[in-house]
């Protein structure tokens, strides 16, 4: 086994495009995308507003290592999600799947527009009346209040 581990190595030194070393983990090329592909897929927490791929935050390093690092174990993409959905919650996902929960942030807004408009509409239709004209009496006594 020992004898191995030399010609392995040579092996690596004569080809070292097959492997990539990013944040710290070496994977192929393969690998890579692989990882790529995933952190594209994951918000960063601390941006809010990014994948941890585009992001330059501390956090986003570390989940990228953690990414590679089960992406060289061998685990499949949707168990590496699983994972960091357990551990993060489904915030973490940058485009989270249809459920009723996301259908009542979806829906939230639009139904706040209809209740809006609904107000304006019965605040306009109830308006009160205007007030009846003056008859002649108040009408004089108007007047002499507005000379005076």
């Amino acid at each position: 086994m020992l004898l191995l581990l030399p010609g392995l190595a040579l092996a690596q030194a004569q080809n070292p495009a097959q492997t990539v070393t990013r944040d710290g983990v070496t994977l192929t090329q393969a690998q890579e995308q692989r990882a790529e592909a995933i952190g594209d897929q994951l918000r960063c927490l601390v941006c809010q507003n990014e994948s941890i791929e585009g992001s330059s935050a501390t956090l986003a390093k570390q989940l990228r290592i953690i990414i590679r690092q089960h992406v060289v174990a061998g685990d499949s993409d949707k168990s590496i999600m699983d994972y960091m959905v357990h551990r993060y919650g489904i915030f973490v996902l940058l485009k989270p799947p249809f459920s009723r929960l996301t259908l009542l942030l979806y829906a939230t807004p639009i139904l706040a527009l209809i209740l809006g408009f609904l107000v304006a509409w019965l605040a306009r239709r109830h308006k009160t009346p205007p007030p009846p004209p003056l008859d002649d009496a108040e009408q004089d006594r108007l007047e002499r209040l507005l000379k005076s």
